[in-house]
């Protein structure tokens, strides 16, 4: 049929060459421009593919409560805390001991010290340790010396210059800076020794040692006062030994030492402080100085220190606390007081008088003899016989050479106590 219109059928498109091994219709069945619209379709949805891997895994529940965070933030705060205090206080640590910090540090790193901070009981600061505490400042009117606690129920030992002019009252200090009242027990100006009391119990006594038994070369330390520095401790050697020393003020006693000399440094305020040897046991009593000064009061160390001999002090103050005076050692006769130089050029101390039942003339001596030695010891003069004779305790025998005339002759004299 024909209305003057040439109408041409539409052609469909050409088929997609189908796919290999599939339908040979279309894929898309929804685009198929000859599909009727009205006719019902369905679309089949392939089921997926069994899986063969691992089961997934579960996904938690967005909207499930969760766990609080509280108690993690607690414990990562307290860890952060303890970690710096503990990085501060080694830092701290560090800083200190190394110097680092702090503006300029001098010096090298320091070493381990055991041996210095623990000193050996024979070294001088072990010495020195053991010793002061017995070592006293001896306080008086205007004055100060000092002086060693001798017993443990407070007598000291201390010399007579030091209390001389001194009331019956005194104070003495301890090393450790205690006080205490003392009184005075007795006193020996010939030899220069004297005790008092402290008013104090259980104190730490010295060890005495044996003054006739150290030897030139020995070390010693000297303690006291010196110049009111309290607690110094100066170290030297023994000089010489029985250096005979004759001491005292115009118009006032005279004193007669036969010495132990020392280079340890010794001032005023020293007198009647201990002479110890390196074990620590007292082997003088510091006494006097030689000095180059002037006066008194310019009086230094020049290196020239005189102590009595421990045997001697110890035995007079045992005497003053026993008696309340001490015995002074004779040998029975008076002496010239300079030299005598023989026709031989030699020396000695001539016998002036010869006291008839004195212990000289019960050996045989005469006056106008001359002592050259006793017990060894050379004597220029009659200062060196009364310091040497004073050395010894009454009751000693000492053997004695002396000059009369042209010959030499020795005898042994047993010396005594004087009368008074």
């Amino acid at each position: 049929m024909t209305d003057g219109w040439n109408w041409r059928r539409p052609q469909p498109p050409p088929a997609a060459p189908p796919a290999a091994g599939g339908s040979p219709w279309w894929s898309d069945a929804l685009a198929d421009p000859w599909r009727d619209p009205y006719a019902p379709s369905a679309v089949v949805v392939p089921s997926a593919p069994v899986s063969t891997g691992p089961a997934p895994e579960p996904v938690a529940d967005p909207d499930a409560p969760r766990r609080s965070l509280t108690p993690v933030l607690m414990i990562c705060l307290l860890t952060a805390l303890l970690a710096g205090g503990l990085g501060g206080t080694l830092g701290y640590v560090f800083a200190t001991r190394s110097g680092v910090g702090g503006g300029t540090q001098l010096g090298g790193t320091p070493l381990a010290a055991p041996s210095a901070a623990q000193r050996a009981p024979e070294s001088f600061g072990g010495v020195a340790k053991q010793v002061l505490p017995s070592v006293v400042t001896v306080r008086v009117t205007g004055a100060i010396g000092s002086g060693f606690v001798a017993s443990t129920d407070g007598y000291v030992i201390t010399n007579d210059h030091v209390v001389e002019g001194a009331g019956k009252t005194m104070a003495v200090s301890f090393s450790d800076g205690s006080t205490a009242p003392a009184t005075l027990v007795g006193r020996d100006p010939e030899s220069d020794i004297a005790v008092i009391k402290v008013s104090k119990s259980n104190l730490p006594a010295v060890q005495f040692g044996d003054s006739d038994s150290i030897a030139v070369g020995d070390p010693v330390l000297a303690f006291g006062s010196p110049l009111a520095l309290v607690n110094t401790v100066t170290q030297g050697i023994v000089s010489a030994l029985d250096r005979t020393i004759q001491a005292g003020d115009p118009g006032g006693t005279t004193r007669y030492y036969a010495a132990i000399q020392t280079d340890a440094a010794v001032n005023q305020g020293n007198s009647g402080g201990p002479l110890v040897d390196a074990a620590g046991r007292v082997v003088g009593v510091n006494s006097v100085i030689r000095s180059v000064g002037g006066s008194e009061e310019a009086a230094g160390n020049i290196g020239l220190a005189f102590a009595i001999p421990i045997n001697q002090a110890r035995r007079i103050a045992e005497d003053i606390i026993d008696t309340g005076k001490a015995r002074r050692t004779v040998i029975g006769a008076e002496v010239s007081a300079g030299g005598t130089t023989g026709s031989s050029g030699s020396t000695g101390a001539r016998l002036r008088a010869v006291q008839p039942a004195g212990p000289a003339a019960a050996a045989g001596l005469k006056s106008g003899d001359v002592v050259t030695k006793i017990d060894g010891h050379v004597l220029e003069d009659g200062t060196d016989l009364i310091a040497l004779v004073r050395k010894y305790a009454p009751g000693a025998t000492v053997s004695v050479e002396y000059r009369r005339g042209t010959s030499t002759q020795t005898a042994s004299v047993t010396l005594a106590a004087d009368a008074k």
